[in-house]
């Protein structure tokens, strides 16, 4: 059995990751052993390996927030689970690895035929997207909402949500090879992010009054953003791919009125009735099982090829997420 440890963090991700053997631990009651399908690696995942995230475990750690994976046995008292059975694997339990132990009542039970790719991404990404769009303003039907980034994995799970919600998306990509990711996922308008991008949303939108503003980006790309709302709108940030601060001109709190608001999902859990979280992760699996919400999927690697995997997680010119999939 393998598993990708980390014993201290640094600027290179890759460098401070290392797949590691490890002996199974005996099961105490309650406990089950998972085998592990699949784990994505998201950019909280780098950012913590790198010690840039807000909330870091200490260390030594096993990366992955993340995954799906196959009971693969039980402790005698255990009854809530089958061996075989698909479930999702609780959060922050360390995901990169060929198998995981944890309690049977942690685990949430997965309809079998659906794709454990898909499914594997579910518990970040997804509920962030649907979180932007509903948290911060009430859109209706035909509605506008404008967000960067749009082709990374939280921008097109929200341009998905947002068309099967009723409204429209106006989607920021850095460069033009990203375009065609957002437009594959039905973005109602992709454009490349440049100095007149206010003038160019006025003219694609026939002047709409976007309220909300979703940044993923930082830096300068945040007052573009602004520049492209109206009086009174939201720009919500819960990004940094730029690595800069975000910059805001004056003159859009003075006089136009723009609130700036942050999201960490993190915090959403933490203050939100678990009625109200369970409802959200049931409408998104849902929607995945149904095929109305999907990632696209860079490459697969084995827990083995932990170091290379991370490389290219870190990699901004990839079409699609990096998930760890374990071989045997």
């Amino acid at each position: 059995m393998i598993r990708a440890r980390y014993e201290r963090r640094g600027p290179v991700p890759q460098d401070v990751i290392e797949p590691v053997e490890f002996e199974t631990p005996r099961l105490n009651p309650g406990q089950v052993l998972v085998e592990v399908v699949a784990a994505p690696i998201n950019p909280a995942d780098v950012l913590t390996l790198t010690g840039e995230y807000g909330q870091l475990p200490p260390v030594p750690a096993i990366g992955g927030r993340e995954g799906v994976g196959r009971v693969a046995e039980l402790s005698e008292d255990t009854r809530d689970v089958t061996i075989g059975q698909l479930v999702m694997l609780p959060l922050g339990c360390g995901t990169w690895s060929s198998h995981v132990v944890t309690e049977a009542v942690q685990l949430t039970p997965l309809p079998g035929e659906a794709d454990p790719l898909q499914l594997s991404m579910m518990m970040i990404n997804p509920p962030t997207a649907a979180l932007l769009l509903s948290e911060f303003m009430t859109l209706g039907p035909g509605d506008w909402v404008i967000q960067n980034a749009a082709n990374s994995a939280v921008g097109l799970y929200l341009v998905q949500l947002a068309r099967h919600r009723g409204h429209r998306t106006v989607n920021v990509v850095r460069r033009q090879g990203a375009a065609r990711a957002v437009r594959e996922a039905a973005g109602d308008v992709v454009l490349v992010d440049g100095e007149d991008l206010a003038k160019r949303v006025i003219e694609v939108t026939d002047g709409a009054q976007i309220r909300l503003g979703i940044d993923a980006v930082a830096g300068t790309a945040t007052g573009r953003l602004a520049g492209c709302l109206c009086e009174g709108a939201t720009l919500v940030s819960y990004g940094r791919m730029s690595g800069e601060a975000a910059v805001i001109p004056p003159e859009a709190f003075i006089f136009r009125d723009l609130t700036l608001r942050g999201f960490w999902l993190v915090h959403w859990f933490r203050q939100t009735p678990e009625q109200q979280r369970r409802a959200l992760v049931n409408e998104i699996a849902s929607l995945i099982i149904a095929g109305k919400l999907h990632a696209p999927i860079h490459a697969t690697y084995d827990i083995t090829q932990i170091k290379q995997a991370v490389a290219a997680a870190a990699d901004g010119g990839r079409t699609g997420k990096i998930l760890i999939v374990p071989r045997g």
